[in-house]
């Protein structure tokens, strides 16, 4: 009996532990055009302890409705830390979003909602990864956005090379960098000190577990060829809607409806041509309007078609269009239709008047998507890549992030 009991309280105890990931949530059909920034034009917000970060998203019920937000402080992995909340935040979140406007003589109404953090409510203590929580009224999850907060302690330098194994050699990008922690008191490297690479903010190929290969004085020094490469993949796809009446080399036609339809030209499979550089915002999106002046809410929403010829490599397989607009969301709402009188995948979506990267990405049968199937992989591609440092020393309760570094594929060498 007394064995029984202590293996239920080791159950009890062991499954405390397993935290739960703090994945993205996207949002629901009614919620559209999620602008989430710092300081930068980036729409992954990387800040230092004080600077603001702000949230902005249109809800197209346009009933005005409550909404609300919390902040979840987690660790490398993304996983909620051992932190309270009084020990992460001065102030105190679930605050209500009381900053917002409905559209203005817009076809498709809507509200705009608008956050900035800190405020007269909330700051944030400590560096570290936080996850941004809205909910509605009802206390129901609507969705979730991830940004990093840092404090300048070590810095961090690096370069793009191509890879070296012969296999990848036109197709992978190697990020290789290190750490100068000069001032910063590191005894054991190994332990204390974590890296993860994020290429383009895109979470679900951000490498982890990294470890230093070798130290030079204050230096970490880490030039790994495979364990740190990326695929390059290929430049985005773009379209420019801020003129509601005018087509351009991405748009065919324009037709009115009960909202502007924009009909993009067919676009094509590129896996199996030559690279050609055409410069990007790596899948980002900018909102802009030629029709008003407050494009938070005079943007009209139109309906954007997307088309691509059918192929039998696709087979049965599905085909989607993300890009930071969706958050890159593998959902039934940006699966393509095959239209087989035209022989081609089609698709339409309602999004904000701007300027939009967006790529195909295929879904095979097995579950597993491949990104660069229809765009094909090329190592000269420009992608930007986010290295964030981040420490634990023994006894500490959390991960702080004390550097990051940006390195741009622009400059890539052999």
């Amino acid at each position: 009996m007394r064995l029984m009991i202590k293996q239920f309280i080791l159950l009890l105890f062991t499954s405390g532990l397993v935290a739960q990931v703090q994945e993205e949530v996207n949002p629901p059909s009614n919620i559209k055009t999620v602008i989430f920034r710092g300081p930068t034009e980036d729409q992954f917000p990387v800040i230092k302890i004080g600077e603001t970060i702000t949230l902005e998203f249109d809800d197209l019920t346009a009933s005005e409705q409550d909404y609300y937000y919390k902040i979840v402080h987690c660790d490398y992995d993304w996983t909620p830390s051992q932190l309270l909340k009084s020990q992460y935040l001065v102030g105190i979140d679930n605050q209500r979003i009381i900053d917002y406007e409905n559209s203005y003589t817009t076809l498709q109404p809507y509200s705009n909602y608008r956050l900035s953090i800190p405020n007269e409510n909330i700051r944030l203590k400590v560096s570290g990864n936080y996850v941004l929580e809205i909910y509605n009224m009802q206390g129901d999850l609507q969705f979730s956005r991830r940004f990093v907060v840092y404090r300048d302690l070590v810095q961090v330098g690096g370069a793009i090379r191509r890879s070296r194994d012969f296999n990848f050699l036109n197709e992978k990008q190697v990020v290789q960098f290190s750490i100068n922690t000069a001032g910063f008191p590191v005894v054991n490297p190994k332990k204390e000190i974590k890296v993860a690479i994020v290429q383009n903010h895109f979470w679900p190929t951000a490498l982890y577990n990294i470890k230093p290969q070798f130290t030079v004085g204050t230096e970490l020094v880490y030039r790994y060829d495979q364990e740190t490469s990326f695929y390059g993949g290929n430049e985005f796809l773009n379209f420019d809607t801020k003129d509601l009446r005018t087509t351009s080399f991405a748009i065919s036609r324009i037709e009115l409806e009960d909202v502007y339809n924009h009909y993009l030209f067919t676009n094509e499979f590129r896996y199996d041509q030559n690279y050609t550089y055409f410069p990007d915002i790596n899948g980002d999106f900018v909102v802009r309007t030629f029709q008003g002046q407050d494009e938070a809410r005079e943007a009209e929403y139109t309906r954007v078609h997307f088309s691509l010829p059918y192929s039998n490599e696709i087979g049965l397989d599905n085909v989607y269009v993300i890009g930071k607009f969706n958050n890159y969301t593998i959902e039934e709402e940006n699966r393509m239709e095959f239209n087989e009188k035209e022989a081609k995948m089609e698709l339409s979506l309602l999004m904000k008047q701007g300027f939009y990267n967006y790529k195909y990405v295929v879904e095979r049968e097995d579950g597993s998507i491949d990104l660069n199937y229809v765009s094909g992989n090329f190592h000269f591609t420009e992608n930007n890549y986010l290295i964030l440092v981040y420490y634990r020393d023994f006894g500490d309760m959390y991960d702080s992030l004390i550097g990051i570094g940006s390195i741009n594929s622009r400059t890539i060498s052999n």
